[in-house]
C-alpha cells in the first residue's frame, strides 16, 4: 500500500519527533508506531517499517554521539554483538509464539525503572567502576536484545539502565552506548522483517528522514543537557509506555484492572 503524500507528512512529522526523544531517552516507538497504525498500515507492516526508520534514525544519532567522543565501540564490541544476536533470536521466537507473554510483565518493569531513575542518587556524568565483567554485561545486554527483538518497548531504558548501573558509565555515555545497542538490535529485527517481506519501503524510506533529523536534535540536546534532560525524560518515556501498556486491551494486565 502507498499512503497519500499528506498521510506521508504526517508520519515524517511523527519519525521526527520520535527520532529526537528517542536519541535522548528511548520510547521513541511510543510516537512512530502508533502514528502508523493511525495511517492505516497493518500491524506486522508497521513494525516492519518502524525497524526501518528507527535503526536509520538511530544510526544517525550513533554519529552524532560518536563524532562527539561519547562512544567506545572497539571497549564494548562484545556487548554490541550480543544485543544484535540475541534480538535476532527474538525475532526469531516472535513468529512462533504470543509475545503478550511479556507484555503483562512490562509495565512493572517499566515502574521499576522510572523508581530507580526517580529515586536514585543523583548520577554522575562522569564515569564509575565497571560493576561486572564484560561477559556478564554482554549476556544482560543480549538479553534485553533478545526482548527487543521479541517485543520491544521501554528497551532503550533498560539498555541505560544497564550501561549505568553495571556498566560504571556516566549518562550521556551510557545513553550514547545505549543508541549503539539499539542500532545492533534494530537492524537484527529489520533484517528478520526484510527477509519476511514486511516492510513497506517508500513509508520506511520517508519517516527515516524526519527520524534521522530527529536523531541528530535530539542527540545534540542530550549531550549539551546531559542528566538535566535525559534522567526526566527517561522517567516521563518510562511511566508514559507504562501507561500505554495498561490501557491496551489485549495487555493481560488490562484485564485486572479494568475487568
Amino acid at each position: 500500500m502507498i499512503p497519500s503524500p499528506e498521510t506521508i507528512a504526517f508520519l515524517m512529522a511523527a519519525a521526527l519527533m520520535a527520532g529526537c526523544i528517542d536519541a535522548m531517552a528511548g520510547g521513541g516507538g511510543l510516537i512512530a508506531l502508533p502514528a502508523l497504525l493511525a495511517a492505516g498500515i497493518p500491524p506486522v507492516p508497521a513494525v516492519a517499517t518502524n525497524k526501518l526508520q528507527s535503526s536509520l534514525g538511530t544510526f544517525g544519532a550513533c554519529i552524532a554521539y560518536a563524532r562527539a567522543g561519547h562512544m567506545d565501540l572497539k571497549a564494548y564490541r562484545w556487548p554490541l554483538i550480543a544485543a544484535f544476536v540475541g534480538s535476532a533470536g527474538g525475532a526469531w521466537l516472535l513468529q512462533r509464539i504470543d509475545p503478550s507473554i511479556l507484555a503483562g510483565l512490562m509495565p512493572a518493569l517499566l515502574i521499576a525503572l522510572a523508581a530507580y531513575f526517580t529515586f536514585s542518587p543523583k548520577i554522575s556524568e562522569m564515569d564509575r567502576q565497571q560493576r561486572v565483567g564484560i561477559v556478564a554485561l554482554s549476556l544482560l545486554i543480549g538479553a534485553i536484545g533478545f526482548y527487543d527483538g521479541f517485543f520491544g518497548p521501554g528497551a532503550g531504558a533498560f539498555y541505560t539502565t544497564i550501561f549505568i548501573a553495571l556498566g560504571g558509565l556516566g549518562l550521556v555515555r551510557a545513553t550514547a552506548q545505549t543508541k549503539a545497542a539499539n542500532f545492533a538490535s534494530n537492524l537484527a529485527g529489520l533484517l528478520i522483517m526484510i527477509a519476511g517481506g514486511h516492510v513497506i519501503w517508500i513509508v520506511g524510506l520517508a519517516m527515516a528522514v524526519g527520524s534521522i533529523t530527529g536523531g541528530q536534535i535530539g542527540s545534540r540536546l542530550a549531550m549539551r543537557f546531559g542528566s538535566r534532560l535525559i534522567r526526566p525524560l527517561l522517567i516521563i518515556m518510562s511511566l508514559a509506555l507504562t501507561a500505554k501498556m495498561l490501557l491496551d486491551p489485549k495487555n493481560p494486565i488490562h484485564a485486572l484492572l479494568f475487568g
